[in-house]
Order: structure tokens, then C-alpha cells, then sequence
């Protein structure tokens, strides 16, 4: 499978190249990053577009400002697409639904698996205790720019298929007295942190906690290859964890 890595300049685009190097099975198409100076002989484009050769697929590690140039490449070139980042607006989000209804796409604001299973688990367990108190903690490394996390409002939203009245409360300041559809989404910002993710479910007489730990940025990599597998061969559609998982 021969992939365009977009972002790959940066630290989760770094990492992807690498794995892709070290699997069977896969190929790196093109390198592709703003950071970049355009050197066809190593694969390396600053832009999208500076790139006509052949590719089965696209994987973004970059920003979600490179959406709309991302559409317009994937479109053009009728090339499926791995959308790995966060952040993204709603105008954003409406152009990556036009596109699929073209190629398939999936986005994820988390790679990983193991996230996705949290996001499973919190679902029923709000499901079983539909009375008790919700809180998600979501920590990360300084640098990082969207709060919450792309990951914080994947589980939320998926707790919110059980809870269609619920509210997200990011942040909680000034008055703490809770509202009872409320859901708490509180973001911490520190060190090198790859990525922690804590649900808590309280009735009052018991504490439900789900935890999930980033060790390595690997695992993301690791989840876009296995996404990338998934996808080719899909018929047009938006596609999520969810769907790769069940």
C-alpha cells in the first residue's frame, strides 16, 4: 500500500514514516510538509500538490487548517483519507462530509485502540448508572494547542448516545454546583505528556473510573496503519473507530 504522509515533518508524522519503513506491506508515497523544501529524490514535497505520482491513500498528521487542501488533493485524485488530527471547525468538518460522499474518510481524534474501547466502555457504564456524576480529565504535553482534546470530545460524544440531554462544561469555573445533564471535561497541560485520558462515573455511594495512558506516540502510528488497512477497498462513507472496532 503506497501512502502519502501529510505532516510529515512533524513529531507524529516522523514516527508514522519510520513504522511505515519498518512494516511489510506498506510504502511511503510521499513525505509532505510545509517544513519541507521539495526534494523529489527523497520523496519530500512542501505541498500536496507538488506530488503526481501513484498512491493508494492519504494519512494527515498535520493540522486541520490542511483540510480544505486535503479535500481538494483526495477529490481530485479520488484517494481515500486518514484524517489523524484535531481542532477542526465546523466549516472544516462540512468538507470533509462532502468529500466522503466521494472516497471513503475516516476520522478519529485518537488512533489508538485502546481509546476506543474507553469510549465503548464509558458509553455503558453511563448507560447502566443514568443518575450519576460524569467527569473526564484529559491530560496532555504543553505544546498542545486545542482544548479539550480531540480524544476528551470522542468519548463525551459517545457518552451522549446514552445521554441525548447531556451538556459539555469545559472547564468548570466560577460556580462548581453541578447541573444534573452536565458532563465535566477538564484539560491539563504539562511537560512532555503523551496523552492520558480518565473517565469518572460517580452515583455517590460507588465511583466507576476508566483510564487510558499514551506511552509511546507508536501507538497512533500503529493505529493509523491498521485504520489505513481497514479503509482501502470502502465504498464512499465516514468512517470512525467505532466502525473499524465493531
Amino acid at each position: 500500500m503506497k501512502i502519502i504522509v501529510n505532516g510529515a515533518g512533524g513529531r507524529m508524522g516522523t514516527v508514522l514514516c519510520d513504522l511505515i519503513e519498518a512494516s511489510d506491506g506498506f510504502e511511503t508515497a510521499a513525505k509532505v510538509s510545509i517544513e519541507f523544501d521539495t526534494n523529489v529524490e527523497k520523496a519530500e514535497f512542501s505541498s500536496l500538490f507538488e506530488f503526481d505520482g501513484e498512491a493508494d491513500l492519504i494519512i494527515d498528521f498535520s493540522h486541520h487548517t490542511a483540510t480544505e487542501d486535503i479535500c481538494k488533493y483526495a477529490a481530485e485524485h479520488s484517494l481515500p483519507v486518514i484524517i489523524s488530527t484535531t481542532g477542526h471547525t465546523d466549516d472544516e468538518i462540512a468538507k470533509l462530509k462532502e468529500l466522503s460522499e466521494s472516497v471513503p474518510v475516516f476520522k478519529s481524534g485518537n488512533m489508538s485502540l485502546g481509546v476506543a474501547l474507553v469510549a465503548s466502555l464509558s458509553k455503558t457504564a453511563a448507560g447502566f448508572f443514568p443518575d450519576a456524576d460524569i467527569e473526564i480529565i484529559e491530560k496532555h504535553h504543553n505544546r498542545k494547542l486545542d482544548v479539550p482534546s480531540g480524544t476528551a470530545l470522542l468519548i463525551a460524544d459517545e457518552i451522549k448516545t446514552v445521554r441525548p440531554d447531556a451538556e459539555y462544561n469545559i472547564g468548570r469555573h466560577e460556580n462548581g454546583l453541578r447541573s444534573k445533564n452536565e458532563i465535566g471535561i477538564h484539560s491539563l497541560r504539562m511537560g512532555n505528556e503523551v496523552g492520558t485520558h480518565e473517565v469518572i462515573i460517580s452515583t455517590g455511594t460507588q465511583t466507576i473510573t476508566i483510564k487510558h495512558e499514551s506511552e509511546n506516540r507508536a501507538l497512533f502510528a500503529d493505529g493509523a496503519l491498521s485504520a489505513a488497512k481497514f479503509l482501502l477497498g470502502k465504498p464512499a462513507g465516514l468512517y470512525t473507530m467505532k466502525d473499524m472496532i465493531e
